[in-house]
C-alpha cells in the first residue's frame, strides 16, 4: 500500500489562486510553499486574480508557472472573459486541486473550478475572520456548496470558520505555518544590556501598534537608554507618528519602514513585541522564536498555542497598553529571564515550526487527495 510520504504515479497538479502577491503574512507563506514543494510530488501553478502591480510581479516565483488574469471588479462585464480564460486554464493543465486565498479569489475561483470539474476545491483560512461582515459570512456559507475542504493554519482559525460559516467540521483541517530556520538560527540571543524594543508588523489598525506607542510613552522615563522600532509600512504610519509626538517620544519611537532583511532587524532587538488585536498564526511570532528573541505577545489567535506564558515568552491581554508595558518592563529589567525565554522559544520553533515540516504537511495533503479514488466529498470528511 502506498504511504503518504511516497510520490504519486504523477505529481499532484495544484493551482494556487490569490488576489496578488505582497509581503504580508499569507502571501509570504504561500511563496515559501511554492519555492519548496517537491516537484516530483506536487506540480504547482500560481494564478493571480490581478497581479499587475510592480511589487506583485517582483515577487513571482521563477520556477512556477504564473497566470495573471487582470480582474478588476468582480462585477465588471469583462470579468466573464477572465472567467472563461481561467476555466480553459484549469482544463488545459488538468488541475487536480484549486486552493484559493482571500474572499475575491474565492468568490471568483470556486464556481469556475466546480464548472471545470476540478475534484478538490480548498479554501484557506489564515485568520480568525475579524474583518468579516454579515455579507461575508453569508457568502462564506454559500461557498460550502462549492468547496470540498478548508485549510486553516491554526485551531483558532478553524474554530472561527466553523462558528461563522458552518462548514462540515470534518472538512476543515489544520496545517500549521512554518519558518525558514536557516535564516534565523545564526542570530545570537540578546545580551545583558537592553537597548531596543521592536516589532515587525504592517502598520494597520488590527496590529494594535498604538498600544506599543502608549507603552513606550509609559516606559521612556523608567528606561532612558531604550528605544522602540517598528519595521513595516501601512496606513497607520501618520497616526502612530502623531501619537509618538503627543507623548513626546519622537526621538525614542522609530518607524524605519519595511525591512528587506528581517533577520538583521531582529538581531538588533532585545525584546520583540506582537500587540495585535486579532491574528491567525502570525509569521512575526514564528520569526521572533526562530531568532531567539524574548517575546511579549497578545494572547490572540494561535499565539497561546505557540507560546506557553512564562516558558516561551510573556502573554498579555489584547488592547491593554498597561499590561503590555508591564511585560516589556519585566523583560528589560530581568535579563536572565529574557535569555531563558529566548532559548526555549527557539527550541520550540526548531521542534515544531520548521519550514520543511510545513511543506511536507501540504505535500502529504495534496498527494493523499490525488491518490484517492473519486468520491463525493473531501477526504477529511470521511
Amino acid at each position: 500500500m502506498r504511504t503518504l510520504s511516497e510520490a504519486p504515479a504523477r505529481p499532484a497538479r495544484v493551482c494556487f489562486l490569490i488576489d496578488e502577491l505582497a509581503t504580508a503574512g499569507t502571501e509570504t507563506q504561500l511563496l515559501a510553499l511554492l519555492r519548496h514543494l517537491d516537484r516530483s510530488r506536487v506540480q504547482p501553478y500560481l494564478v493571480l486574480l490581478r497581479g499587475d502591480s510592480p511589487l506583485s510581479r517582483s515577487l513571482e516565483p521563477p520556477d512556477c508557472p504564473v497566470l495573471r488574469l487582470g480582474v478588476g471588479s468582480l462585477r465588471s462585464p469583462a470579468t466573464a472573459f477572465k472567467a472563461w480564460r481561467f476555466l480553459r486554464f484549469l482544463w488545459g493543465k488538468r488541475i487536480d486541486v484549486v486552493q484559493a486565498y482571500f474572499p475575491d479569489s474565492s468568490y471568483f475561483g470556486f464556481p469556475i473550478a466546480w464548472l471545470a470539474g476540478v475534484r478538490h476545491r480548498l479554501r484557506t483560512r489564515n485568520n480568525i475572520g475579524h474583518w468579516m461582515t454579515r455579507t461575508h459570512r453569508a457568502l462564506g456559507r454559500a461557498l460550502n456548496v462549492l468547496t470540498t475542504g478548508t485549510v486553516a493554519n491554526c485551531a483558532a482559525a478553524r474554530q472561527a470558520l466553523l462558528d461563522a460559516e458552518r462548514p462540515r467540521p470534518g472538512s476543515v483541517l489544520v496545517l500549521e505555518n512554518g519558518v525558514d530556520l536557516d535564516r534565523f538560527l545564526a542570530i545570537e540571543p540578546p545580551g545583558d544590556a537592553a537597548r531596543r524594543v521592536g516589532a515587525v508588523a504592517n502598520l494597520r489598525p488590527v496590529k494594535g501598534l498604538e498600544l506599543l506607542v502608549s507603552a513606550a510613552g509609559e516606559l521612556a522615563a523608567r528606561f532612558p537608554g531604550v528605544s522602540f522600532h517598528v519595521a513595516g509600512e501601512g496606513e497607520e504610519r501618520g497616526a502612530l507618528g502623531r501619537l509618538a509626538g503627543e507623548l513626546r517620544i519622537n526621538d525614542r519611537f522609530h518607524l524605519p519602514g519595511a525591512q528587506q532583511d528581517i533577520p538583521a532587524f531582529l538581531a538588533t532587538l532585545d525584546v520583540a513585541v506582537l500587540c495585535s488585536r486579532a491574528e491567525g498564526m502570525p509569521n512575526a511570532v514564528l520569526e521572533y522564536m526562530a531568532a531567539a528573541r524574548p517575546i511579549v505577545a497578545t494572547a490572540v489567535g494561535a499565539v497561546p498555542e505557540m507560546i506557553e506564558d512564562g516558558r516561551h515568552g510573556l502573554l498579555v491581554p489584547p488592547g491593554d497598553a498597561g499590561a503590555l508595558a508591564a511585560a516589556i518592563a519585566r523583560l528589560l529589567a530581568n535579563r536572565p529571564l529574557t535569555r531563558r525565554l529566548a532559548l526555549t522559544a527557539r527550541q520550540r520553533a526548531i521542534e515544531r515550526y520548521s519550514r520543511q515540516a510545513m511543506v511536507r504537511r501540504f505535500e502529504d495533503l495534496y498527494v493523499s487527495l490525488v491518490n484517492r479514488e473519486p468520491r463525493g466529498q473531501h477526504a477529511t470528511a470521511s
